[in-house]
């Protein structure tokens, strides 16, 4: 008998090597950062010594728009990608240290009030996207995947459906470019209509963290509009984003029934694995800002860390978005969910404007 002939393998990649080629696109991400609070400070310092009318544009815009020529003129470059990537982990590290700045009688208050609005919102969504989505004769499982992003959080909920009722790649991958171009477009019209209908810091951070499905792009339309809506944005977000698991494993369940995924055989352990994990991060800072575990400046310096992670993302949301793919991936999803959004959308608003009245947000 021949000898069985040895196939070459790649060797295993080091931890360093990992780390080095994450240093290019990182770097990106922080010149556009910093570029973006660069000209924020010196536009705005040169149109008012020249007695210009011009409109005040947060560093946060500058950030995306920056990232988005560079990603629509050049595109990103392959050494670049690997550390552009990471703008989700500076989100999720954003959010933690951003606990510092919350009281937890502060995310009780807030969160029972949002904790309400999102249950409404979540249902609404689902059931709405899903009408949509047969209305427009979609795939069921691209509409599954549709209506969870719009109703959850965005590309997050998508992965992670995707793999529960294991769709196929081209109907994700459907789902996530109509996802990201409709984040793109409510950073340009959220913080318009809000200022429009004179809506409060409160009202207008509740409306973009129940509306807007990225989380990255929930907080950016929350910090275009003022800090506190921000802040509020990210918390309503944030309680979003926890109910994921549940969501999830329904539909999970929901495809199991029909014989077109596999079986849930552990729910608590499903729950678990698809949590997001930095919600506890979240929570534990803000427990411990609230027995004064941080001194004052303590808490300054976790701030202006939020302030730099929120940067890195910003610009990676700029760079991930480009509108020649997105193009390629065919208008029928793009039509469910430009109409599902503005529902949404609409939708939520009149949710925000009710619940300001009657719990004065």
């Amino acid at each position: 008998m021949a000898d069985a002939i040895a196939l070459p393998q790649n060797p295993p990649i080091s931890i360093s090597t990992k780390f080095l080629r994450l240093i290019p696109g990182v770097a990106l991400l922080a010149a556009i950062g910093f570029a973006g609070k660069l000209l924020e400070k010196n536009i705005n310092f040169y149109a008012k010594s020249h007695h210009w009318t011009f409109p005040n544009i947060e560093y946060v815009l500058w950030a995306i728009l920056l990232g988005l020529a560079i990603s629509n003129i050049f595109g990103v470059a392959e050494i670049f990608k690997p550390g552009v990537a990471t703008y989700e982990f500076w989100l999720k590290a954003g959010i933690v240290l951003l606990g510092s700045r919350f009281l937890l009688g502060d995310v009780w208050k807030l969160g029972g009030v949002s904790l309400l609005l999102v249950f409404i919102e979540i249902a609404g969504s689902l059931v709405f996207m899903t009408f949509l989505g047969r209305l427009f004769g979609l795939r069921p499982k691209l509409t599954t995947l549709l209506a969870v992003g719009s109703a959850v959080c965005g590309v997050s909920a998508i992965i992670a459906t995707k793999g529960a009722i294991e769709a196929d790649d081209e109907d994700s991958s459907f789902a996530i470019a109509a996802i990201l171009a409709l984040g793109a477009l409510s950073l340009f019209t959220f913080p318009l209509i809000g200022h429009a209908l004179h809506l409060s810091d409160h009202a207008y951070g509740a409306w973009a963290g129940l509306a807007v499905d990225n989380t990255a792009e929930a907080t950016a339309a929350g910090a275009l509009f003022s800090d506190s809506a921000a802040k509020l944005a990210v918390l309503v977000k944030t309680t979003r984003n926890a109910l994921i698991g549940f969501v999830v494993l329904a539909y999970a369940i929901y495809w199991a029934s029909r014989g077109q995924a596999q079986a849930v055989t552990n729910k608590a352990a499903f729950l678990w694995q698809k949590f997001p994990k930095f919600v506890l991060g979240f929570l534990l800072v803000s427990v411990l800002a609230t027995v004064g575990f941080f001194t004052k400046d303590q808490n300054t310096n976790l701030a202006n860390l939020s302030r730099w992670a929120f940067l890195l993302t910003f610009a990676g949301v700029g760079l991930r978005t480009n509108f020649r793919e997105m193009r390629q991936q065919g208008l029928r999803p793009f039509a469910v969910g430009f109409i599902g959004e503005i529902a949404i959308a609409a939708f939520t608003l009149a949710l925000v404007i009710g619940a300001d009245r009657l719990f004065h947000l």
